[in-house]
């Protein structure tokens, strides 16, 4: 089935030209109902689709504007016919995220709900998709919407003294300015770090697995996905490219790159793979190291331990199915786990203590207020910037009239979440990442 969605004043004079009911009555008498019927070529007569369209009136529609929405059968000709019918009758094709814009400007949703729509469409897991529909229900908005207020009771107070300089302000009352100020920078951090987990579920966990060839990378990949995905072979350096596949680890998105072994080679393919394999070690979140438990941890793979963040690093002691071990196989202040790539045992006790690295030992709950938007990060840190520069003014006794700006552009600033304060041109840009249609 594919749908063509009319929204706007015209939305219904442009159905009205190319619909057909099958039984003749005012099909935009009644909202919300489904009507049978036909598309029919306005110019020709000629029917084009068998459809069902719905009829949606103003303001209880997603963009509060009259909405037809018309069911086609889905096959490329009928919607392509219908559409140019659609625009033929007065219709104009819908810029990229248009509908929902419409949505924020005719006030069914703030910002915040609006952007949520966009995390929603790019959901790689069920908890992601938590945390966006989290913050379309407008719980973001709502803590955002308290700090404003807080700060502008602040900014009242500061006005009045400015306003009324005869009344004295005793030390009693700046210390209560300062508390509440205070109190709101302690917040905006809390919700700073929770940008921090909200990446997380946004973009993934740029994760790669690597060590020395021949120590079961691939195996360890195909284990993790519980398929075969990377060629397996006892010959070392099969894997000459990056491999990458995209899991769910604890509703976690956990990036996967199979790398090429790491080890000095005169083979040109098997060097550039192992230059890549370098790329995407700079630019990871979490790296996997695997050695051979039967081999123990080699002067080369300690080498190649020394190059790598013992914070990100997870020791990934392999084939431990082999009856014999020689050499040590623990690493200081690096957190291993002992598994059997090729026969799947250890795999569930790996992907604890990937939780467990990546949330801090805590779990992050997507129930709780998340930040999972880039610009949200920056816009909060601005502004608890101001906050922050604030809070020193009160210590260093600035004139009022100086520390009134930084209150006023901490709640400016925090007004560009929600969009109380945005300008079009912001608009513009936050709505052109959107598909068309939404």
């Amino acid at each position: 089935m594919g749908i063509i969605r009319i929204s706007g004043e015209k939305a219904f004079p442009a159905a009205e030209k190319i619909f057909r009911p099958a039984r003749p009555k005012n099909w935009q008498g009644e909202s919300h109902r489904l009507h049978y019927g036909h598309v029919v070529d306005f110019s020709t007569g000629k029917v084009i689709d068998e459809v069902l369209l719905t009829v949606m009136k103003s303001p209880y529609t997603y963009t509060r504007e009259n909405v037809v929405e018309i069911n086609c059968h889905g096959g490329i000709v009928p919607l392509r016919e219908t559409m140019r019918l659609v625009l033929a009758a007065g219709a104009r094709l819908a810029d990229p995220g248009e509908f929902t814009k419409r949505a924020f400007i005719n006030g069914r949703i703030d910002l915040t709900q609006a952007e949520s729509v966009i995390d929603i469409i790019r959901s790689k897991t069920e908890a992601s998709l938590k945390v966006a529909l989290s913050q379309l229900e407008g719980g973001l908005s709502a803590r955002i919407t308290f700090l404003q207020d807080n700060i502008l009771g602040i900014l009242a107070q500061l006005e009045a003294a400015i306003d009324f300089p005869e009344d004295d302000v005793d030390i009693e009352s700046y210390r209560e300015v300062q508390k509440k100020a205070l109190e709101i920078v302690k917040e905006l951090d809390l919700l700073i770090d929770a940008a921090v987990k909200g990446k997380i579920y946004r973009e993934g966990i740029r994760t790669v697995i690597t060590g020395r060839p021949n120590v079961g990378k691939s195996s360890l990949l195909n284990a993790l996905l519980g398929r075969e995905r990377a060629i397996v072979t006892c010959i070392p350096g099969t894997t000459r490219d990056v491999i990458e596949e995209t899991i769910n680890i604890r509703g976690i998105p956990l990036v996967l790159a199979d790398t090429a072994g790491l080890r000095e080679t005169s083979d040109l393919v098997e060097k550039i793979g192992v230059e890549k394999t370098r790329e995407f070690l700079a630019g990871a979140d979490l790296m996997l190291f695997v050695v051979d438990a039967h081999e123990g941890i080699t002067l080369e793979d300690r080498e190649i331990l020394q190059t790598l963040p013992g914070e990100k690093t997870i020791l990934i002691i392999n084939k431990t199915d082999l009856a014999e071990r020689t050499g040590v196989i623990r690493e200081e202040n690096i957190p291993s786990v002992e598994i059997s790539a090729l026969k799947g045992e250890g795999i569930e006790l790996l992907e604890d203590k990937i939780e467990e690295i990546i949330t801090g030992g805590g779990i992050v709950t997507p129930e709780s207020i998340i930040i999972s938007n880039v610009r949200h990060e920056e816009i909060l840190i601005r502004a608890r910037g101001h906050m922050a520069e604030f809070c020193s003014s009160l210590e260093e006794n600035i004139p009022l009239d100086l520390m009134s700006i930084d209150i006023r552009n901490s709640w400016e600033a925090l007004g560009e979440i929600t969009g109380s304060t945005v300008t079009e041109n912001l608009l513009d840009r936050i709505f052109s990442d959107f598909c068309i249609g939404k």
